[in-house]
C-alpha cells in the first residue's frame, strides 16, 4: 500500500500469461522525494508534499529554491500532496518515495487532469444526435435546439447542457491493476488507460478496499 507521483509516458500493448494482449499505460514514478511534512497543529491538516524529477535550480523561482533547499533535495518539476493514510508509511523530510511500495497485481486509483479539448459544441461535448435534415431545416443540424421557453420559465435553467469548454477536468479512475513494476527504471505499468495526455503528471494511490 502506498502513494506516489508519476509522469505518463504513453500506452502500449503487453501480453499476459495466457498470451492475451493487454492495453497498458506506462508511468514513470520517480525519483520522488518528500519536500514538506504538513501537520495539523501548524498547517491545519496532515499531509506529505512530494516532488518528482530533477530540475536545474536556476530554472525555478527563489522561494522554491529555498523550499527545496530546506528539504535537502534536488528541485523537481511537480509537487503534489498525499494524506498520511494514503502514503501508508511514516516518512521524514527528504525521504525518497519509490515504486517498491507497490506490488504487481495490486489495485490502485489514478488521479489526473483529462485532455483539454477547447471550446466544443453540444454534439461533441454532450453526445447530442443533431437535428433532422428535412422539412426546411438547412443550417441547424448541429445546433442544441431550444434551451428554454420564452414566456415560461423565461430563463435558461442552471445546468442546461450547452456548448462550452470541454476537458481539463479532474478525473479519478478507480481500481486499475498494476501489470508490472520495473523498480530499476522507476516505471509502473498499469492495465487500461489513465487521464491526461503524454508527459502529464498523475497521482497513484493504493485502493483502501
Amino acid at each position: 500500500m502506498g502513494a506516489i507521483l508519476g509522469k505518463k509516458i504513453g500506452m502500449t500493448r503487453l501480453f499476459n500469461e495466457k498470451r492475451e494482449a493487454v492495453s497498458c499505460t506506462i508511468i514513470e514514478a520517480g525519483p520522488c522525494f518528500v519536500t514538506q511534512v504538513k501537520r495539523a497543529d501548524k498547517e491545519g491538516y496532515n499531509a506529505y508534499q512530494v516532488g518528482i524529477g530533477e530540475r536545474k535550480e536556476n530554472k525555478i523561482t527563489k522561494p522554491l529554491q529555498g523550499h527545496y533547499r530546506k528539504a535537502g533535495v534536488t528541485p523537481g518539476y511537480k509537487l503534489a500532496e498525499f494524506d498520511f493514510s494514503e502514503m501508508g508509511q511514516t516518512l521524514e523530510l527528504g525521504s525518497p518515495v519509490s515504486v517498491e511500495s507497490f506490488k504487481e497485481g495490486e489495485k490502485v486509483n489514478v488521479l489526473g487532469i483529462s485532455k483539454g479539448k477547447g471550446f466544443a459544441g453540444v454534439m461533441k461535448r454532450h453526445n447530442f444526435s443533431g437535428a433532422q435534415r428535412t422539412h426546411g431545416q438547412s443550417d441547424r443540424q448541429r445546433a442544441p435546439g431550444s434551451v428554454g421557453g420564452s414566456s415560461d420559465p423565461s430563463r435558461v435553467f442552471k445546468g442546461t447542457r450547452m456548448a462550452g469548454r470541454m476537458g481539463s477536468d479532474n478525473i479519478t479512475v478507480r481500481n486499475l491493476e498494476i501489470f508490472k513494476i520495473m523498480a530499476e527504471s522507476n516505471l509502473i505499468v498499469i492495465k487500461g488507460s489513465v487521464p491526461g495526455p503524454r508527459n502529464c503528471y498523475v497521482k497513484i494511490v493504493s485502493t483502501k478496499k
